[in-house]
């Protein structure tokens, strides 16, 4: 009797433990903006930096960037999750550039911590049409009532194209994507 109270106190202790730390998997939608390199290239060939009225680019060659919108999912699984710090493992899928009619995929797997507060950090690779490179992301849950919305920050430095392209730099990217969904 007394290992069945033992067995019951500690489930219900993990149970309410686990629930201190918000799981966060849901639709998320956000921007990147693309520092100058290849990438904002590639975002800016498309004319919208085209001054029609002066015949002549809103940005100087050294200075162009990018804007791109996005749209995904993110799924997290835990691997330890103490009441205080989660540790989590993050797939996100976006597509990106959808408002200037292209299709720009990126998946990113992140391993990371949660804390009890909101806060969160995490490091994987990013895989997108420029190659594959690291993302590093922090974050912060804001809650109101029983729905969470996280707010991250993510960075993929730049790196030498994948393409073959003379080494050029894709250029960083530095995204600020929102989500939300309802506690469990």
């Amino acid at each position: 009797m007394k290992r069945i109270i033992l067995t019951l106190v500690l489930a219900l202790g993990l149970l309410t433990a686990n629930a201190q730390i918000d799981r966060l998997s849901g639709p998320r939608i956000g921007f990147t903006i693309l520092t100058h390199g290849s990438s904002a290239d590639f975002i800016n060939d498309r004319g919208e930096d085209y001054d029609e009225n002066t015949g002549s680019s809103y940005w100087t060659e050294d200075q162009k960037m990018g804007f791109i919108s996005q749209y995904g999912w993110q799924w997290e699984t835990r691997f330890v999750d103490n009441g205080q710090v989660a540790g989590l493992v993050e797939w996100v899928i976006v597509v990106g550039g959808m408002e200037q009619g292209m299709f720009l995929p990126a998946v990113s797997s992140l391993v990371g911590i949660r804390t009890g507060s909101g806060l969160e950090a995490a490091v994987g690779p990013n895989l997108s049409l420029s190659g594959i490179g690291m993302v590093f992301t922090l974050g912060k849950n804001f809650k109101s009532g029983d729905l969470n919305f996280p707010v991250n920050i993510a960075f993929v430095p730049g790196k030498s194209s994948a393409w073959g392209d003379g080494g050029e730099s894709t250029g960083a990217r530095i995204s600020l994507i929102v989500g939300f969904n309802m506690s469990k």
